[in-house]
């Protein structure tokens, strides 16, 4: 675990995260930052009707990956764990 080695990319990554978020409220759910590994990949947790929704699947990779590497262009992708 690298949370320590980058913290203004942690700090990014966690303010998209909190843009983000409302989104996932309004349907119920939630998201969680975990980690990001050395190799610039977002872990995160997701909460309430996303952790069971059969859509979360498109909704981390169209969703909030797309939104990560927008804003974010050194991160390589958002998985969910």
């Amino acid at each position: 675990m690298s949370q320590n080695q980058n913290p203004e990319l942690i700090q990014k990554v966690q303010k998209v995260i909190d843009q983000i978020r409302p989104y996932l409220e309004a349907d119920g759910g939630n998201i969680r930052f975990v980690e990001l590994t050395e190799d610039n990949v977002v872990n995160v947790e997701l909460l309430g009707a996303c952790g069971s929704c059969p859509m979360s699947t498109m909704t981390l990779k169209n969703g909030v990956e797309q939104a990560m590497k927008k804003a974010i262009p050194e991160i390589k992708s958002v998985e969910a764990i």
